[in-house]
């Protein structure tokens, strides 16, 4: 199966409701050795003048995840997952991510190349709360490689 052709440009809908806890930001505190009270402690968060406990930098993966795998399980997409691999991601914050935020992400291809018959794909994920604010923006490049004797 080949890539869709109308693929850069495409805009997917949003993904559903990410309902953001304490407990999910300590424990992805604790899955990369981030040791800052400010992911576990509430009083330490309020100090800092955030209304609870804040998540690493990178946890935005975790919406951004989603919206990313809604797009790739898409059949009209053109997809195979077995012949995927992420090859680069970075973020660009407006602000931190909060115990009790409720997120949205929703992902747009920016682009599609081709290079050594692997199509380099460039994916930007808008996150959000529900209410439309601002979070962050995620940005990935996925390699998809055609299976043999295809193109993607």
């Amino acid at each position: 199966m080949s890539l869709a052709p109308d693929l850069a440009g495409r805009e997917f809908p949003a993904t559903p409701p990410f309902d953001v806890s304490g407990s999910q930001i300590a424990a992805f505190a604790d899955a990369i050795g981030a040791d800052d009270p400010l992911h576990r402690d509430p009083d330490a968060a309020r100090a800092a003048g955030h209304p609870d406990v804040v998540a690493p930098p990178t946890y935005p993966i975790v919406v951004a995840f989603q919206a990313m795998t809604a797009f790739m399980a898409d059949p009209d997409v053109g997809i195979e997952l077995r012949n995927v691999v992420h090859s680069e991601q970075r973020f660009e914050a407006d602000r931190p991510i909060r115990a009790g935020d409720v997120l949205t992400a929703t992902i747009t291809v920016e682009s599609v190349r081709q290079a050594a018959g692997t199509a380099l794909i460039a994916t930007r994920s808008v996150i959000r709360t529900v209410d439309g604010e601002p979070v962050c923006t995620a940005y990935a490049t996925l390699a998809h490689r055609a299976p043999d004797g295809e193109t993607s």
